[in-house]
């Protein structure tokens, strides 16, 4: 069976193949299955910002622009404090990373740099 699709306007099944155009012989309609064709889905994640507006992604260095405290302790991380090889995750607090003498946390992209 041949893999010509039928005509979009008049559904014949005697289209046939002209150059790169496919003609129905009832109607004369001409197209070109290759622009009629979809898309390819692309993978339509979600896009993660810092605060100048730069692209963040996996494996990437930041740095602290604000001071932040920790939640359940007195201790507070510094503005400049650079944190290296960053995971981007889904959520409110969108950038999973481990900081030096701290350890894991959770930050917020819109506290950071891209470094």
């Amino acid at each position: 069976m041949s893999d010509i699709p039928n005509c979009p306007l008049c559904n014949c099944d005697y289209c046939y193949e002209d150059r790169t155009f496919l003609v129905c012989p009832e109607c004369g309609h001409e197209w070109n299955p290759a622009a009629d064709a979809p898309a390819p889905a692309e993978d339509a994640g979600p896009v993660y910002k810092d605060a100048n507006g730069a692209i963040l992604e996996n494996g990437d260095t930041v740095i602290l622009i604000k001071d932040l405290n920790i939640k359940g302790s007195a201790s507070r991380i510094k503005i400049g404090t650079k944190v290296k090889n960053i995971r981007l995750v889904e959520g409110d607090h969108d950038i999973d990373c481990k900081i030096p003498g701290v350890g894991a946390m959770m930050l917020k992209s819109q506290f950071v740099k891209k470094a």
